[in-house]
């Protein structure tokens, strides 16, 4: 082959090279400028950000995972499908706490099938590295993979959910002890709200801060309360909101079920503490029988045994 067609073909390639190179560029360039959207909405909070049933994009910031995420969101949609099940999702990250509509948890799912489906490829290419791998298992393992990891963000949502739970059930007695002092103190039921929210931070005064927002913006008081009773997942709360809901509709004393109700759920968390004891008693056991008791008897008994040794002819 002659020197010009060389020539040729190298300028060729450096020429689609430059080319690529300036469509990556351009690309980055447009993702990182802000868009629409994030100009207008921050002075339009008010009127909300999306319509009802309305899906909105996915987006990362990261300019790289923006230019994956049409891919993503048709992931998303295909898991829905398979999977269903959009009304106790939507329930359980309202009861988590996360801020996100069941079209991000799907993303979300299929970003950690994917990252599922990742560990396993490279599993699988290091382990034909040293003796060979027959390709069915390693796509099959993959796949298995990827559908564990899909699994695993349900699973985690719904350990979520539980460690919030847990959480509002351990702050219930103080949040409620708190609005009882303010209610006695002759404040009403909103502002006793509005400072026990302000002075207190955690999952239940995330809750009854929504419930406040509700108020201010209009709701009725005994509405509000009833719809936390009907979206909490935390039977003390939603007897809690019951309660105050019955109380401000007729009129009777909060006090005494503020304080009636943190009793029973410093008993309840009392008997509860007692009854996982009662069920791990024999696994406290264990250390006892078998690290503690084993030193005691050769401490007791190794001294006499160097000394019979000793002593036998």
């Amino acid at each position: 082959m002659s020197a010009l067609p060389m020539a040729w073909w190298g300028g060729l390639l450096a020429g689609l090279a430059a080319l690529g190179l300036l469509l990556v560029v351009t690309r980055a360039v447009a993702l990182r400028r802000p868009s629409l959207e994030a100009r207008v909405l921050p002075y339009v909070r008010d009127l909300g950000t999306t319509s009802r049933g309305r899906r909105t994009p996915v987006t990362t910031g990261s300019p790289l995972r923006d230019l994956f995420a049409p891919t993503l969101s048709s992931a998303g949609d295909a898991v829905e499908r398979v999977l269903g099940g959009a009304p106790s999702v939507r329930r359980r990250l309202a009861r988590a706490g996360l801020d996100r509509t069941v079209h991000e948890f799907r993303v979300e799912q299929v970003i950690w099938g994917i990252a599922g489906f990742a560990l396993a490829a490279g599993w699988a290419l290091l382990w034909s590295w040293s003796r060979p791998l027959n390709p069915v298992s390693a796509v099959a393992v993959c796949l298995v993979a990827l559908v564990l990891g899909v699994l695993l963000r349900d699973h985690h949502l719904s350990t979520q959910v539980r460690r919030r739970e847990r959480a509002i059930v351990a702050e219930f007695p103080t949040i409620a002890e708190l609005l009882a002092l303010a209610v006695a103190a002759g404040e009403g039921p909103v502002a006793a709200l509005d400072r026990v929210v302000r002075r207190s931070g955690g999952a239940l005064s995330d809750d009854l801060g929504a419930v406040l927002a509700a108020i201010r913006t209009g709701e009725p008081v005994s509405d509000a309360f009833d719809r936390l009773a009907a979206t909490t997942g935390v039977p003390v709360v939603a007897r809690f909101a019951h309660g105050v809901a019955v109380a401000v509709d007729r009129g009777t004393p909060l006090t005494d079920v503020l304080h009636a109700q943190a009793a029973d759920v410093r008993e309840s968390g009392r008997r509860e503490l007692i009854e996982e004891a009662s069920r791990k008693e024999v696994l406290m056991m264990v250390p006892v029988v078998f690290l503690v008791l084993p030193v005691t008897v050769l401490f007791a008994f190794w001294p006499g045994w160097i000394g019979l040794s000793l002593t036998a002819p």
